[in-house]
């Protein structure tokens, strides 16, 4: 077991390192590939008059004229050990692990995402827990009434909330429940659950169960898909015939069985709404990490967008990692495969 984890634990790494490769050539390298000097790279960051002067000493303190492969292996030196950035006028020593200095702002990229994480991460928690514990429940009813009503119902309105778009539904749901109905605050509110807990849930209310719909929809479709195909195996029937209640037999062998491609969906949308859920954090006016990694994107702000995507790729691979862990636990056989 200690070797299993300690493998997966390596791919957790390997993986960072390697979107991190990616995405830095992405906003380094192909600006390069396409022609863009180093001059032009910095005028993005310097005002209209400035003088050519004033572009070459910009792009040298952006590090622009360095090769890519040193640009990255000092912002990855960084990260690990931390650095000396210059701020001009003086010289400030940033800690690992230091993700940088936003071009626009010239603040520490750290503690910007680490303001915005608590609201990304509170929006993604709820809603995981909403659409887990509905969508769960109704595959497994689904699977169990198969060809019924409420089978055929249920299926029906999973297909619509997988085919309708979250910005549609996000202002829909505003447009009702808030501004005519009042029952939830508008958009734009959030309370830190350190100053009220019900407060930070009342705020986030109808985002979290907004953004369920759409995953819940999926879960649905997915776990009544393996039920079906875990309820018609040999040992169920084999349960069965020993005389197992049924509640055992649902609950322990059969959702047991069918747990494994819940777990996988799960850790990978888990980790990518972290930082990806742009369009709730739009609608709803959240400043969480997709709202940053958008405004960083539109600005050029790459030292930002890079520590928001390294943020996220962490994340991912964390959850990943207890993907496969929660496999050893449900199935054994995987520790020795």
């Amino acid at each position: 077991m200690i070797l299993y984890i300690i493998r997966r634990l390596l791919a957790a790494v390997g993986l960072v390192v390697v979107l991190s490769m990616i995405t830095f050539a992405i906003f380094y390298l192909m600006p390069r590939l396409a022609g863009a000097s180093p001059e032009t790279l910095a005028t993005r960051y310097v005002g209209r008059s400035s003088t050519g002067a004033t572009v070459e000493q910009r792009a040298e303190s952006l590090g622009f004229y360095d090769p890519v492969p040193v640009q990255y292996w000092n912002w990855l030196k960084g990260v690990l050990f931390g650095t000396d950035v210059s701020t001009g006028a003086d010289t400030v020593r940033c800690p690992a692990p230091c993700l940088g200095y936003s071009f626009k702002t010239q603040d520490p990229v750290l503690p910007e995402i680490l303001d915005r994480l608590p609201v990304s991460f509170s929006l993604a928690i709820g809603a995981a827990v909403i659409w887990l514990v509905l969508g769960v429940s109704i595959g497994v009813l689904s699977a169990l009434k198969r060809g019924s009503f409420f089978d055929r119902a249920a299926m029906t309105l999973a297909l619509a909330g997988v085919s309708l778009p979250i910005f549609w539904t996000g202002l829909l749901a505003l447009s009702i429940f808030s501004y005519q109905l009042g029952w939830t605050p508008p958009g734009g509110s959030y309370t830190p659950f350190s100053e009220s807990p019900l407060d930070w849930a009342f705020a986030l209310l109808l985002p979290w169960v907004t953004l369920a719909l759409l995953f819940s929809a999926q879960y649905a479709r997915l776990t009544r898909a393996g039920m079906l195909e875990t309820m018609s195996e040999d040992y169920i029937r084999t349960a069965r015939a020993k005389g197992l209640p049924e509640r055992t037999v649902v609950a322990k062998h059969g959702l047991r069985g069918a747990l494994t491609p819940i777990v996988t969906i799960f850790g990978l949308d888990f980790g990518l709404l972290i930082g990806s859920a742009v369009l709730t954090e739009s609608v709803f006016g959240l400043p969480g990490l997709g709202a940053l990694a958008v405004d960083s994107t539109r600005n050029n702000d790459l030292p930002m967008v890079l520590g928001v995507v390294l943020l996220v790729a962490v994340f991912v691979a964390v959850a990943n990692l207890v993907v496969d862990l929660l496999y050893a636990v449900i199935d054994p056989r995987v520790r020795t495969r």
